[in-house]
């Protein structure tokens, strides 16, 4: 039975007293310690061409890399990083950390707008790329125009650029890091992120080297590794999820990471998967179908573990995944504010329709909702919670929060044994005849009716009844009365049945993974005439 709703300060475990004195390091260092730990010689990062690289193969090109980024950069400045996932964002990031700048990360994804505004929320004179990379991805006219904006230089220029100094660097990097290489202390910021810029303009998310080092020892804290694990991620590091579970986590703990540049290419992550006998996925729950009915019979079978956020993971998704390929479904939660991860299910304790425990050395407390008598806002607080948020209105300048707590602005319930419940997020609820619906039940309603496809609920304004709800949905026949009739017969309000069902041909996604809401309102009021 979900607990009721408390300010009660509710605690996970403790984060053990090795990752304590480990997250009181700098990113660089720890991977310098990685390097040590586990060999130069280790082929840890597999890129998307199928070359591998060895621990000493990256440190070497990030100590080479940082001498003509100091020649055109000043210290502690911030510099951008516009790269798809593979070992040259990796690469980038580590020479951004051995040249003592700090990295920000930018999606893009998310159109020059958003890219011009994150440039001066952070703000950045200077932005890393690749020829290839733009070539390849038709970024031409965004290149173009963000080239207006920012100082773009090119990792295949700066390669040309290293001179002897950065050759030096390369040689003596690794035997003498404390000379050639700034050590910031572990509370300094270790990488700026952005918000998705969905209700504005896109907000700095500063995370220092110690965020996102607790975080990697909390995950692997709270999820076992073996030895043996290869990881696949191809999700974008410019998105925290990517960059700390999908990259930082295993290349910092020893494990083979495979990385892919884009998570949109269905078939070949199939066969590459298959072809690296990978054993740890890290997907979205609509990414993870999508890999499965593109893959043979036993094509995913090398996974034992595949962790999804992001988004809800359906029953479906799981069972499919049992059933074809023997591996187990983990769901998790975090929020970018978090470095990102918060809480997940476990391997052994899988609880469908929550996101599992929380992480350990996190508090967390529900403040109740007006108008929801069930589960209340989430607020955290954490080592691997945010420095703070940097605004459009004040770049550079860094709002700390408040005793280090953070809103989430999820509801969220708890049971008895600690397991989390997502009830959907604050912004996401309709007020209809007085009473609060949540969005992601109408989402999971039509989920549960239609398994095989994609739906996304959205708010518009209703002159009756204030507000009302409408279902996009990529399945060409869907019927409100068949999910009218599967509401009925398991205890759902007809108030959480959508009003209007509008079948789309394909729902929008935003290069997280993430359903595009803005997108999907807009489309819901087109489809009922209304601004």
């Amino acid at each position: 039975m979900d607990t009721a709703v408390t300010t009660e300060i509710l605690k996970a475990e403790e984060l053990s007293k090795r990752g304590q004195k480990r997250i009181r390091r700098n990113i660089f260092e720890a991977f310098l310690d990685a390097a040590k730990t586990y060999g130069g010689d280790m082929k840890i990062v597999t890129d998307g061409d199928g070359r591998q690289l060895a621990y000493k193969d990256i440190r070497r090109a990030a100590f080479a890399l940082s001498s003509p980024l100091r020649k055109i950069t000043e210290r502690n400045e911030n510099v951008g990083i516009l790269l798809p996932t593979g070992a040259g964002a990796v690469i980038a990031l580590l020479a951004v950390h051995a040249a003592g700048r700090i990295p920000a990360m930018l999606n893009f994804t998310a159109g020059i707008k958003n890219l011009k505004a994150a440039a001066n929320t952070a703000p950045l004179k200077t932005v890393i790329t690749a020829h290839k990379f733009i070539e390849v991805g038709g970024l031409a006219s965004l290149e173009k125009e963000l080239s207006e904006h920012v100082n773009l230089v090119y990792l295949e220029d700066m390669r040309e650029e290293i001179g002897l100094g950065g050759k030096l660097r390369a040689v003596l990097g690794p035997s003498i890091p404390k000379l050639l290489a700034p050590s910031p202390s572990a509370d300094e910021t270790g990488v700026i992120l952005f918000t998705s810029g969905t209700e504005g303009n896109p907000k700095g998310v500063v995370l220092t080297h110690a965020n996102i080092l607790a975080n990697v020892e909390q995950i692997e804290q709270h999820v076992e590794l073996e030895d043996t694990d290869i990881f696949f991620n191809p999700l974008p590091t410019f998105h925290c999820y990517g960059l700390t579970a999908g990259t930082l986590w295993p290349i910092l703990s020893g494990n083979k990471v495979v990385l892919h540049p884009s998570p949109l290419q269905t078939k070949t992550i199939a066969k590459r998967i298959h072809k690296t006998r990978s054993t740890i996925l890290f997907a979205t729950d609509t990414f993870l179908q999508q890999y499965m009915r593109a893959s043979a019979d036993g094509g995913l079978s090398s996974l034992r573990i595949a962790v999804c956020g992001a988004e809800r993971v359906r029953e479906e998704t799981r069972r499919v995944a049992e059933e074809r390929f023997t591996m187990e479904v983990l769901e998790g939660y975090g929020v970018t504010e978090c470095a990102p991860v918060l809480a997940a299910n476990q391997p052994g304790d899988i609880r469908g329709g929550t996101i599992g425990k929380m992480l350990p050395g996190i508090e967390a407390r529900l403040e109740p909702v007006e108008g929801l008598s069930e589960g209340g806002c989430l607020w955290v607080r954490g080592p691997n919670i945010m420095k703070g948020y940097i605004s459009a209105d004040n770049p550079g300048q860094v709002v700390p929060l408040k005793d280090g707590w953070h809103n989430t602005g999820d509801v969220v319930s708890v049971d008895e044994e600690g397991h989390y419940v997502i009830r959907g997020r604050i912004k996401r609820f309709a007020k209809i005849g007085g009473e609060m619906v949540s969005l992601t039940v109408v989402e999971n309603c039509a989920s549960a009716v239609w398994p095989d496809h994609m739906h996304a609920a959205a708010i518009v304004p209703d002159s009756k009844r204030g507000e009302q709800i409408i279902l996009i949905t990529d399945h060409a026949d869907a019927k409100r009365h068949e999910l009218m009739t599967w509401a009925k017969t398991h205890g759902v309000p007809e108030i959480s049945v959508p009003k209007k069902i509008i079948p789309v041909a394909q729902v929008p996604v935003l290069g997280t993974g993430k359903l595009d809401y803005v997108a999907v309102t807009n489309m819901a009021k087109t489809a009922v005439g209304v601004s």
